[in-house]
């Protein structure tokens, strides 16, 4: 995926993406977290590198069988290089936006092993 692609997912974020970069960006839980960033070959919703946290919000395609078997596959990648994925549906994000953000921030604070350089 080009630098030109990752800037349009950037700009054509769902409304639930939307809602919850308002509540990461600038600091707002105390770490700096990343939209729409590469991670190798993938590009991850929402990323704080510092705590190696990845958040991922996920619309119906996800449900597709297909869909599962990459998302599975992507999350292992992930979790091989260090990091912890969290998944929320839209919806969750729209009608329970504090209780996602409550989640991030929990995960946030839990000890983590030292973590390796990222790939």
């Amino acid at each position: 995926m080009t630098d030109h692609q990752v800037r349009n997912l950037r700009r054509k974020m769902t409304d639930a993406e939307r809602r919850l970069w308002s509540r990461l960006r600038n600091e707002a839980l105390g770490y700096d977290f990343r939209r729409q960033h590469r991670l190798g070959v993938y590009i991850v919703d929402f990323v704080c590198l510092e705590r190696r946290l990845v958040v991922e919000v996920d619309g119906g395609q996800h449900n597709l069988k297909s869909r599962a078997v990459y998302d599975q596959h992507r999350t292992q990648w992930l979790r091989s290089d260090g990091f912890e994925v969290l998944r929320f549906w839209n919806n969750e994000v729209l009608a329970a936006t504090d209780n996602v953000v409550d989640t991030i921030w929990h995960a946030l604070r839990q000890p983590r092993e030292s973590l390796p350089p990222i790939r």
